[in-house]
C-alpha cells in the first residue's frame, strides 16, 4: 500500500525584525522538503500581521486578521488540509512561545520547542540565570529596564565600565540574529548602543565582553525505533569577514563569514565539552527538535555560553544545516528529523 504523504504548512515571515530572514528560511525549507514524503504549502505572515496562503502558486488569499482568535480559526481551517505546521518564524511571535501557544491551544501539531521552552530560550535574561544556576559560565551582565534608561546617569554608566571594563556588549534581551547588538569600545557610546537596542526591546542587557573564539553547536532530536535520541552535532568556529563579531550582516550575507568544522587547533576534550554543554542547555531549557547554542571560548580555553536559539536559521548560509551535513545528514533528512520529532511530541 502506498504511503500517504504528510501535509505540511510552512509558516514564515512574521512581524519581527527577522521577517526577511524568516522568509528565506521558509523558502529554503519549501525547496528542500522531500516531495516523496511531504506536500508542503507556504503560509506567509506579513510585517503587519496579515496571513497569506498560496495553495496553488498563482492564486492567493489575503487573510486580513491580526486578532489571535481569528488567526487560530484560520489555522484550524488550514489544519483540515494539513497534518502539521513547520514553524519557520524567527524572532518575536515565532520564537517566544506566542505562535506555539496559539497552535497548541487549538490542537494543531507544530515543529520545534513548546511554549515554555520557546519563551525561556528567547528571554536571554532568564535563560542566562538558568545556565548560571546549572554551573555554566555566563558572562556577567546588568539588565537595564525602560524605566531605568530614563533615569540612567553618567555615574551609573561609569560604574558599569569600572566593573566590566571596555569593550562592553549591549543588546536587547529578547531578539535573535544579533539584531540590535553593539560592541561598545568607548564609554561615551554606551547611550547610543542602548538607544539602538531599545528599538527592539524594553529591557536591555549590558554584558561583559569576553575575548576569544566564537563557537556554536547545534543539537537535534532523532527518532530511532520509536525512541527519541538527542545528540549534539559537531561544533563550528565562526570567523566573521564583514565586522568584528558575528552580526546580522555576517550571518546572512553571502561569504559574510567562514564556518570551520571542526574548529582548528581545538582538542577533542574541548570539543566534547562544547557538545556536552550545548546538549545540557537544550535539556535545561526543555527544547525539542532542534536548538543551537552560541559560545565564546576564551584565551584560557574557558567556555562561556552566550545564548540558545530554539529556531535556528535554515537559509543557504545557516549553521545548523552545515553542521548536520558535516556528519552526513543532508538538508532534506534534517527536515525529516525535525518533523519526526514533532510527530513524536504529538503522540506522547
Amino acid at each position: 500500500m502506498k504511503r500517504q504523504k504528510l501535509r505540511i504548512i510552512v509558516l514564515m515571515g512574521g512581524p519581527s525584525a527577522e521577517h526577511d530572514i524568516s522568509l528565506r528560511t521558509g523558502q529554503q525549507i519549501l525547496r528542500t522538503f522531500d516531495a516523496k514524503r511531504y506536500t508542503a504549502t507556504p503560509v506567509i505572515i506579513t510585517k503587519k500581521g496579515e496571513w497569506i496562503m498560496r495553495p496553488g502558486g498563482r492564486q492567493h488569499t489575503m487573510l486580513k486578521t491580526k486578532n489571535m482568535v481569528s488567526q487560530a480559526r484560520v489555522l484550524t481551517s488550514l489544519a483540515k488540509k494539513a497534518d502539521m505546521v513547520f514553524i519557520a518564524l524567527h524572532g518575536t511571535f515565532g520564537e517566544d512561545g506566542t505562535i506555539q501557544s496559539l497552535l497548541g491551544g487549538f490542537g494543531i501539531p507544530y515543529t520545534g520547542s513548546g511554549i515554555l521552552a520557546s519563551a525561556l530560550g528567547m528571554d536571554k535574561i532568564r535563560s542566562s540565570r538558568i545556565f548560571r544556576d546549572a554551573g555554566m559560565n555566563v558572562p556577567a551582565l546588568h539588565v537595564v529596564s525602560a524605566d531605568m534608561i530614563k533615569r540612567m546617569h553618567k555615574r551609573q554608566t561609569q560604574a558599569i565600565v569600572r566593573e566590566f571594563a571596555l569593550p562592553l556588549v549591549v543588546k536587547p534581551s529578547d531578539q535573535g540574529s544579533s539584531v540590535g547588538v553593539s560592541i561598545v569600545q568607548k564609554a561615551k557610546d554606551i547611550p547610543i548602543a542602548i538607544a539602538v537596542a531599545k528599538k527592539y526591546s524594553p529591557n536591555i542587557i549590558i554584558q561583559k565582553f569576553i575575548k576569544g573564539r566564537e563557537v556554536t553547536c547545534a543539537v537535534i532530536d532523532r527518532i530511532e525505533k520509536g525512541k527519541r535520541i538527542t545528540f549534539a552535532l559537531p561544533p563550528m568556529e565562526i570567523l566573521p569577514r564583514l565586522s568584528a563579531f558575528y552580526d546580522y550582516q555576517s550571518k546572512y550575507a553571502e561569504a559574510g563569514s567562514d564556518h570551520l568544522i571542526p574548529p582548528p587547533h581545538m582538542s577533542e576534550a574541548i570539543i566534547k565539552t562544547i557538545q556536552d554543554t550545548a546538549q545540557n542547555a537544550h535539556t535545561l531549557i526543555g527544547c525539542s527538535g532542534m536548538s543551537r547554542s552560541d559560545f565564546i571560548l576564551d584565551d584560557n580555553d574557558k567556555l562561556h555560553i552566550l545564548e540558545i536559539n530554539t529556531i535556528p536559521g535554515m537559509t543557504s548560509t545557516s549553521l545548523l544545516p552545515q553542521a548536520a551535513q558535516h556528519i552526513g545528514i543532508e538538508f532534506s533528512e534534517l527536515l525529516h528529523c525535525i518533523v519526526e520529532s514533532a510527530l513524536k511530541n504529538k503522540s506522547t
